[in-house]
């Protein structure tokens, strides 16, 4: 099971590696969809069967979307290649809170924006990947 981090990344990395083996992650975080991650958890059951796990790694060349496993935590199949270029226009309203961070993010193909929540855990990493992406800050 993976819980840590530096295991998550790495397969992540490989994950990578298999379909585009000259590029290399930057950055690697986990998002979990939906309006709020409290309302969800209230919602108990039926929350949890509404949101979905994803890992959203930026490197060097794309922004690669890895749908998670809900029992392992692993990252599955990748659901989405975005090219660089593009991606920086589909990402918007980036709050950074103490707990829930979140940030929207257009899928290709899909007709409104994705909000992202990103808990504290993977908060240093949202930090990193919003700057690298969008050349702006996240405002406190």
């Amino acid at each position: 099971m993976a819980i840590r981090k530096s295991t998550i990344q790495e397969q992540v990395a490989q994950a990578i590696a298999s379909i585009e083996p000259n590029d290399r992650p930057v950055v690697t975080f986990q998002s979990i969809t939906g309006p709020s991650p409290w309302l969800m958890n209230a919602l108990g059951l039926i929350g949890q069967l509404l949101v979905k796990y994803y890992y959203v790694t930026l490197t060097e060349r794309v922004v690669v979307v890895h749908r998670a496993s809900r029992i392992s935590n692993r990252p599955q199949e990748i659901v989405h290649v975005v090219p660089l270029e593009q991606a920086r226009l589909l990402v918007s309203d980036v709050r950074r809170n103490p707990l829930w961070s979140s940030l929207r993010f257009q899928f290709p193909g899909e007709a409104t924006p994705t909000r992202l929540n990103v808990g504290r855990y993977w908060r240093a990493e949202l930090d990193v990947f919003v700057p690298a992406l969008t050349g702006q800050q996240i405002a406190a």
